[in-house]
């Protein structure tokens, strides 16, 4: 049986792209062009490529993303094309498995580290080929991978009117913009009853993967990624009420008014503007998001935050 594996490197990122062209060299046994590949790229990732030397050809087919096919001598394809890869690969930081997973949804990944922390990505560089053929021979056998699923977020009106993409990380609901000025009266309730109403720059909502990011710089709570659980916490507000921590099934609704215009964020990236007064639902999303291979060590990415 052929296993059909994606392959996404950090964009420009020349370390990436050398630790692509390494897998799909060791998962297809593909030479042709790889000695011009690495005469560009083997002084600044000679560790990367040539870990794994000599692993035998688990019999796998390999699509790139179509920004590494440009350096690299495989079959590229968009990232949204890959829903279909028995298994995705990504390359790079948190931010880089943080855009596949909105790419391929539930398609199983395996993030390899190229940051600074890695709370996503808990494969070294030197230890990716290894891993991924492993994980590849082990999926011929047993027909499945072991892994993990981490919910996702997504936000939408009480009428369905619009659904936004969904977020791993947080929903973020705010004013025009941040700082002096700029904010909106948000009104928070939880399971219909309200929680908090006041002026402030805005509210987020953070899954426990969510909570080392955007969460934590608004002083909200670490959750370790294996509890069931999000957080509701206001930015600046006037008069704040403590980060809330709620089940995964309560009915979170931001109502958002006095303000002549608003924005509701998904993982950063994804938005849609909303014109106040506006009511957001926030729930989990149908669709996890599953990591396959090692798991990450919580505490040890932990005293890598700044």
């Amino acid at each position: 049986m052929e296993v059909a594996v994606g392959i996404v490197a950090q964009r420009d990122n020349e370390r990436a792209q050398a630790l692509a062209a390494r897998l799909v060299e060791a998962l297809e046994g593909a030479r042709d062009g790889e000695d011009a590949i690495m005469a560009d790229v083997e002084e600044t990732a000679s560790e990367e490529v040539t870990a794994g030397a000599g692993v035998e050809n688990p019999d796998a087919t390999v699509v790139i993303d179509e920004a590494t096919g440009e350096a690299v001598d495989a079959t590229a394809v968009p990232v949204a094309s890959m829903t279909d890869r028995d298994l995705v690969v990504s390359i790079g930081g948190d931010g880089t498995l943080l855009f596949v997973a909105r790419e391929v949804g539930p398609t199983p990944i395996l993030g390899v580290n190229l940051g600074e922390v890695g709370f996503l990505n808990a494969v070294a560089p030197e230890d990716a080929v290894s891993v991924v053929t492993d994980l590849v021979a082990d999926y011929r056998a047993a027909g499945r991978f072991e892994g993990r699923e981490l919910a996702r977020l997504e936000a939408t009106t009480p009428d369905a009117d619009w659904t936004l993409e969904p977020a791993l990380n947080e929903i973020v609901v705010h004013g025009p913009r941040r700082g002096h000025g700029g904010g909106a009266t948000v009104e928070i309730a939880v399971d219909g009853e309200r929680y908090a109403e006041s002026h402030a720059d805005g509210v987020l909502v953070a899954t426990p993967t969510g909570s080392t990011a955007y969460n934590l710089s608004e002083g909200g709570p670490l959750v370790h990624p294996g509890t069931d659980a999000l957080v509701v916490n206001q930015m600046a507000a006037a008069d704040a009420m403590p980060p809330l921590v709620v089940d995964p099934g309560t009915d979170l609704t931001l109502a958002i008014s006095n303000a002549d215009t608003a924005f509701v964020i998904s993982d950063g990236r994804n938005r849609r503007r909303l014109e106040p007064p506006a009511t957001v639902d926030v729930s989990i999303a149908a669709d996890p998001v599953r990591l396959v291979g090692p798991r990450g060590k919580f505490a040890t990415n932990l005293e890598k935050l700044d």
